[in-house]
């Protein structure tokens, strides 16, 4: 088969095509990764906002509890629905780290929550029944020992986020997996279908970046690590569709069809963990360069900026753009590579693009 990068740049771009509402694009997707930085909003507003007509900043967290639609762990933390959900659970893990600090304290606060009224509670709640001990957490810092019960609980499948206020996380039983854990879905079954939703979601892409994927996946299955690589082999075998491009063998769902892709036009700003720029290594070798997230670089260090968006102009990335809301106005601070021409088009193109956005934000005027 002969693939050009301009049809693998086309088939990726084509993963932008607008969905009618949340619920669609959530199911089409099966995950969207998240992210707490807003630079203008957060990670999993941004990748939905280029897949659902006239969505608008906040509306996953605002529909959430009506949504079929889950907080897990697949590749990184995100949103999956249930369907999805369902191959990850039950998540055999490990005794809980904060055991090690707390013995005891994990199943009194799931105790606690399931005796909670309401279906849900704060962790605040949990934190005030509990004490304000301290432990340490995987960033280097402190964290209440009870708000740390609560994340290793959710990550067990023994609660689920209910919802969120104001960014926080508030829980209650996970009581929809109950099922999975006296008859779940067949191994095999289970990472065939990480191994191909990920395939779909973030293809096409180089074979080794799909298997740095299953890699990370292992957060998500972390008792089926080996059991990813035997289904990769399985797949890469009967299901995926590949090609060498430029030396670089590339692998996507069959049902994509790089042939039927249409030629992208216009400018999109994507967010930096978009499934359309989230691999570095498929990025640099269609586009030509090397981008990079640098929020958590010193700032002396930084190219491109704090939370850098990739500007793509028709089939290719141009440059990049940080936005900023300040004083109700949203500005921009735009990056172009060498030999990029500022046509009267582009800049039609930018400036739809940011008021596009200004809609997204809902900012006035």
């Amino acid at each position: 088969m002969t693939v050009t990068p301009a049809q693998l740049r086309a088939a990726a771009l084509g993963t932008l095509s607008a969905q009618p509402d949340i619920q669609t694009a959530l199911s089409e997707m099966g995950f969207v990764q998240a992210d707490p930085i807003r630079a203008p909003a957060r990670a999993q507003d941004l990748t939905l906002m280029q897949r659902v007509a006239g969505y608008r900043a906040g509306d996953l967290e605002r529909l959430y509890p009506v949504l079929d639609v889950e907080e897990d762990m697949l590749p990184n933390y995100g949103f999956v629905p249930r369907s999805v959900q369902a191959a990850l659970h039950p998540r055999e893990v490990a005794p809980l780290h904060i055991e090690g600090h707390a013995p005891g304290l994990s199943a009194e606060v799931l105790a606690f929550v399931q005796a909670h009224p309401g279906g849900e509670i704060h962790p605040r709640e949990v934190q005030r029944h509990f004490g304000a001990a301290r432990v340490g957490n995987a960033w280097g810092g402190q964290s209440s020992a009870s708000t740390r019960a609560l994340d290793g609980l959710h990550y067990q499948g023994r609660l689920r986020v209910t919802r969120r206020v104001g960014g926080v996380r508030l829980y209650g039983p996970a009581t929809h997996l109950d099922d999975l854990r006296s008859a779940p879905q067949a191994e095999a079954e289970r990472t065939r279908a990480v191994v191909r939703l990920l395939a779909r979601l973030y293809g096409p892409l180089p074979q080794a970046s799909l298997r740095y994927l299953l890699s990370l996946s292992g957060y998500g299955l972390p008792h089926l690590k080996a059991e990813l690589r035997v289904a990769l082999q399985a797949a890469l075998k009967e299901e995926l569709v590949s090609a060498t491009v430029d030396g670089v063998k590339y692998v996507w769902a069959e049902e994509t069809l790089l042939e039927d892709a249409p030629t992208p036009s216009g400018v999109r700003i994507v967010g930096p963990f978009d499934p359309l720029v989230w691999d570095r290594r498929r990025f640099a070798h269609l586009h030509g360069w090397a981008y990079k997230f640098e929020a958590y670089t010193p700032p002396a260090k930084r190219v491109m900026g704090y939370y850098a968006l990739p500007l793509f102009w028709n089939e290719k990335a141009v440059g990049w753009a940080n936005l900023k809301v300040e004083q109700g106005q949203l500005v921009s601070d735009l990056g172009c590579m060498p030999g990029v021409r500022q046509t009267a088009a582009l800049r039609k193109g930018i400036a739809a693009e940011l008021e596009r956005y200004g809609r997204f934000l809902q900012l006035e005027g």
